[in-house]
């Protein structure tokens, strides 16, 4: 199973701000969108990403205003990316091995979607699932 299929199943929706975003306009859009971590793009380039750690550990914890600090402040700039083609237990390595929560899904250098460690987990339980069920068919007969 591939990142494709996560995205052709959960959609290619992208949601994104500015660097030059507040934290504070970030969060509203996270919040309207129901979304944990929202990209930085800037001309079709992908910059950061900003997640609600990023706002807890950088904003809150440390005192500051949401209101004055710009994304390109706290944002993580240090990106690890996936392929549409990569596979679920790939996606799996990287997220435990990186400590990150979300990947943004890169095809020819554009930014196609983006997929959490929910989406991967809920695909392989719904392979699981399906693994099972094929199993219980065959002992059947």
């Amino acid at each position: 199973m591939t990142v494709n299929q996560i995205l052709s199943t959960k959609g290619k929706d992208v949601f994104s701000v500015l660097s030059t975003n507040t934290v504070f306009e970030a969060l509203t859009v996270m919040s309207e969108k129901n979304i944990g971590a929202i990209l930085v793009i800037e001309e079709t380039v992908l910059k950061g990403i900003l997640s609600e750690r990023d706002y807890a550990r950088k904003i809150v914890l440390k005192d500051k205003s949401s209101k004055e600090t710009f994304v390109h402040e706290i944002m993580e700039s240090e990106l690890v990316t996936v392929k549409p083609s990569d596979t679920f237990d790939y996606c799996m390595e990287v997220m435990n091995s990186k400590r990150v929560r979300h990947l943004p899904v890169i095809e020819n250098d554009i930014v196609i979607g983006i997929i959490s460690i929910s989406d991967v987990v809920k695909a392989i339980m719904a392979m699981q699932k399906d693994t099972i069920h094929h199993l219980n068919t065959y002992i059947s007969q």
